[in-house]
């Protein structure tokens, strides 16, 4: 049996393997859809995603999201600067930097079957109360579609709490969690950080048939 993916000496040999040239490529839909690099934990994915966004040119637009408490009585003990810190798993930042080209992922079901949770896109064009970017993969793929600010509850948080952000996050790095639903030709596993489970390992690597396009 061979070997299950190729091997690289640091994170920006991988970056390079799975994105060779971005600023020349990433507005090549086609070359941009087949490849991301995946990582077990958010952290990891946020930084490196932020990395990768500066490689690409075009001034950088930030998104600031507005958060809240439900209840009122818990305003003093949850203050507005403390909820935009949070970033609970599925749910974008309160800072959410993008730019036109950028790749981009809908974190919830918007308007099935086009717009599902874990639909990438490329962004078309940024605009103060709606994104405009077009569909990369699924069954709209081609399409373009706006994307508006809506309501984010987290189920995961001890207490609630409410952001109000376009539903989306940057794509050039994902969580494995979040690839599951991705057919990739290139993919990069970056497991500075171990992984959760074998089967979170199975998935990272079964997004591509071919191990030489596995770079780790």
């Amino acid at each position: 049996m061979g070997p299950i993916c190729t091997q690289v000496k640091s994170v920006d040999e991988l970056i390079a393997k799975v994105f060779p040239n971005l600023p020349e490529n990433y507005q090549n839909h086609r070359w941009l859809c087949e490849r991301a690099t995946l990582a077990p934990k958010n952290n990891v994915v946020n930084v490196i995603n932020t990395q990768l966004l500066q490689q690409i040119t075009g001034n950088t637009q930030c998104y600031n999201s507005v958060d809240s408490v439900p209840d009122q009585t818990q305003v003093v003990n949850y203050p507005p600067e403390f909820l935009n810190s949070l970033e609970p798993p599925g749910v974008p930042p309160h800072c959410l930097s993008l730019k036109v080209g950028a790749p981009i992922m809908v974190l919830r079901n918007l308007d099935s079957p086009l717009l599902c949770n874990g639909t990438r896109l490329a962004v078309k064009k940024l605009m103060p109360h709606v994104i405009e970017a077009t569909i990369l993969s699924g069954c709209g793929k081609g399409e373009d579609v706006f994307n508006p600010r809506i309501p984010l509850t987290p189920t995961d948080t001890p207490f609630e709490f409410k952001r109000l952000q376009f539903a989306i996050r940057l794509s050039f790095y994902m969580s494995i969690n979040k690839s599951q639903s991705q057919t990739l030709k290139v993919t990069g596993l970056q497991l500075e950080e171990p992984c959760f489970s074998h089967g979170q390992l199975y998935v990272g690597c079964s997004r591509v048939g071919n191990p030489k396009k596995i770079f780790m």
